[in-house]
């Protein structure tokens, strides 16, 4: 499949097709949204909220959540807001998220059926990561989006004047509800 994406950029660099999304590194509308990186967002989110290419800063992880406020989530939206502009965020989360309900133990089931040993299981730990709390989903979405907006609106590099707002996407809709 890589083979067959890299014969299309190719193609679409051959025929001049970049040009009809050039932009500056700035976003247009001065907003960073936080959501999941679930391929039905890929084109439902932007066309939900009318926007285009250059328009936001999109930071895509999966559950659209921060677990640690030193995370590389957290250090996008402070790149965001200190040299790109961004004054406004939008944690987006949406209905039927696979993070929702995730359960570390499967997930460390699935490891080491796909060969990850138990020697690297017990380095991660040894190094200070609970593999139970890093890999665990969320229970409920709202209060995992919730739990976002709180934690940036508190960050203590994040100053007071930026607007955090968190939402749920219905994921065949595209309806925004906010939290």
């Amino acid at each position: 499949m890589i083979d067959t994406i890299l014969e299309y950029n190719r193609e679409f660099v051959a025929n001049r097709e970049f040009e009809k999304f050039a932009t500056s590194k700035y976003p247009d509308k001065r907003i960073a949204i936080v959501t999941c990186m679930d391929t039905r967002l890929v084109e439902l989110l932007p066309a939900a909220l009318g926007i285009k290419n250059g328009d936001v800063k999109m930071i895509k992880n999966a559950g659209g959540t921060i677990t640690n406020p030193f995370d590389s989530t957290v250090r996008s939206l402070l790149v965001a807001v200190y040299e790109l502009g961004v004054n406004e965020i939008m944690i987006i989360g949406h209905t039927n998220c696979g993070v929702q309900g995730m359960d570390a133990n499967e997930m460390l089931s699935l490891m080491r059926e796909r060969g990850i040993s138990e020697e690297h299981i017990r380095l991660m730990e040894h190094c200070g990561i609970n593999l139970k709390d890093w890999l665990h989903g969320f229970e409920e979405t709202d209060a995992a989006v919730e739990e976002t907006v709180d934690l940036i609106k508190n960050h203590p590099l994040m100053p007071d004047d930026i607007t955090v707002r968190g939402y749920i996407m219905d994921s065949v809709t595209g309806e925004l509800t906010a939290l």
